[in-house]
């Protein structure tokens, strides 16, 4: 196996290098600010930049996960007429996409920046969408979004709640639906660590769509399992940055890529030994990767025949649409129940830790077959993940119709 990106660490290891980065970027990081707090500058009070004069100016924050928020707003100001958003993003070490607003996390603290958040919120935005169930104003009325709801509800915003995994999946209930979740021992730190902040940030989200305050969008399908009511919002993906010219599977010894965000989380650790017996026949080439930045992904996937995205959820994210947007023959579990989900057929090859070394031989056994489902890949991505079904989605929420032509 190649290795790069900092190497191979033992589950341990990879357990609680995941906690750290769940407590240090999860909802609850403000809670753990220290000492002194840095004064936020005059542009993130008193300065801020003017918003657009739109009939809808939707504020999206303060996670901005993958960079999604920032492709949803993307996705509305393109598809949907008289609609205009502002991304604004706590700062994660490393971990920056674009936004409108990059925030300190410090700045929760300070009682300037607070009111001119506020401000903004409920002076500037017609509509807000809450991403994680992270409080919006700082912390001037609590913790957790549910703090800032009854101002939000007095105001008459409207709001909606939007999901994207770690925060809102049950580790019980995953562990009961998925034969091979990652959370199949309760007493690991990724469950114990996740299993009680899903369920306090379960109930408020549960609160929330039956108070009738607004819809709770979710980022992948698999989400639905754990918010009845909810919507499933599709990621978005610009496939003109992953287009790969490569045509996959014509290589003697094809390249099999992967590159877990969390391996713990991807069930890594279920296929590694696997996929390095195919490489050690000679029958293909495995090239394991972590610690990659994000500008960097391209390049790395688009030179890959066959991508692995994850076989412990039982879903797909940003991931696998990006392998998919590249040409890239992208394999993976992903749930029955999932699928069906979808509306269409979803074109990643189905594999289990128990199937992989099966489902690989076959690919490169039947290379044209491959780049047939390659193909379908690139047509799929287009179809749901370019931005024009995301902002259907919101359409409805956002009061405002499709853009014609």
């Amino acid at each position: 196996m190649t290795q790069f990106g900092g190497g191979r660490f033992d589950d341990g290891t990879r357990a609680r290098r995941f906690v750290e980065s769940t407590v240090r970027r999860g909802h609850d990081n403000v809670l753990r600010l220290t000492g002194r707090v840095p004064k936020p500058p005059a542009s993130a009070v008193r300065d801020l930049p003017p918003l657009p004069n739109s009939p809808v100016v939707v504020g999206i924050g303060p996670a901005n996960f993958a960079g999604q928020a920032w492709a949803w707003k993307q996705s509305v100001e393109r598809y949907l007429d008289g609609v205009s958003a502002e991304v604004f993003a706590v700062r994660a070490a490393g971990l920056d996409f674009p936004a409108d607003r990059l925030l300190e996390a410090g700045w929760y603290r300070d009682r300037g920046w607070q009111q001119a958040q506020r401000n903004r919120i409920l002076n500037g935005y017609t509509h807000l969408i809450a991403e994680a169930v992270r409080p919006v104003f700082g912390l001037r009325y609590g913790n957790t979004l549910a703090a800032d709801l009854p101002v939000l509800r007095r105001a008459r915003k409207p709001v909606a709640i939007l999901l994207h995994g770690s925060e809102i999946r049950r580790p019980d209930l995953h562990a009961g639906r998925y034969p091979h979740s990652p959370f199949s021992d309760p007493d690991h730190e990724l469950a114990q660590v996740l299993q009680p902040q899903s369920v306090r940030l379960g109930r408020i989200v549960a609160a929330f769509l039956e108070s009738g305050m607004g819809p709770v969008f979710v980022s992948t399908p698999d989400l639905l399992d754990d918010v009845p009511g909810g919507t499933w919002l599709p990621v978005v993906v610009d496939d003109e940055v992953w287009h790969g010219d490569l045509v996959p599977m014509r290589r003697a010894r094809p390249v099999v890529v992967h590159v877990p965000s969390r391996a713990k989380m991807k069930g890594s650790d279920l296929i590694d030994p696997l996929v390095q017996g195919l490489a050690d026949r000679g029958l293909i080439e495995y090239r394991r990767f972590s610690g990659i930045a994000a500008a960097d992904m391209p390049a790395l996937i688009a030179d890959a025949d066959i991508v692995l995205d994850q076989f412990a959820l039982g879903s797909y994210g940003v991931s696998a649409v990006q392998a998919m947007a590249a040409g890239r023959v992208t394999v993976g579990h992903v749930a029955d129940h999932v699928r069906a989900r979808i509306g269409v057929p979803l074109p990643i090859v189905e594999a289990t830790p128990v199937t992989i070394v099966e489902v690989l031989e076959r690919l490169v056994a039947e290379p044209e077959a491959a780049r047939t489902t390659a193909a379908d890949g690139v047509a799929f991505a287009r179809a749901v993940h370019n931005g024009r079904r995301s902002a259907e989605v919101l359409a409805t929420f956002l009061g405002r119709p499709l853009r014609v032509g």
